[in-house]
């Protein structure tokens, strides 16, 4: 039971790297963009969530879990189809911790350059 805790943890890590990178790192704007404008102007409701999925971190992480447990076959207390259920929300939830955690240092350190550059700026001035 133990290893299968430490999986979990590490199996959110992936989840929540691959989200994060498709729906909020530069590397993907312009098909980010492209998906924004999709889920905002398609026609039919099902075409415009489809392309929600890829502009939404914690809609897109449900969706990198599935395609995980279906490569590991990795389930937590259960070994039956119980166990991937419990495996896919726990994994979701943890990547998302994981994802919150990294928006907020990523936040900080964003106030700390634009701190230091406004510092540096008045000592220039002065």
């Amino acid at each position: 039971m133990e290893a299968h805790i430490y999986h979990l943890f590490i199996m959110a890590l992936p989840v929540a790297c691959i989200a994060w990178t498709v729906t909020k790192e530069e590397i993907f704007k312009e098909a980010r963009e492209f998906c924004v404008d999709r889920s905002k102007n398609c026609n039919k409701l099902i075409k415009r969530k489809f392309f929600y999925v890829f502009t939404c971190e914690y809609c897109f992480s449900h969706y990198v879990t599935l395609l995980l447990l279906f490569i590991t076959n990795f389930t937590l207390l259960y070994p039956d189809w119980r166990g991937y259920i419990i495996s896919f929300f726990s994994i979701v939830w943890i990547a998302n911790v994981y994802m919150s955690l990294y928006n907020i240092i990523r936040i900080d350190l964003k106030k700390e350059k634009i701190k230091v550059a406004k510092e540096e700026s008045e000592l220039k001035n002065d």
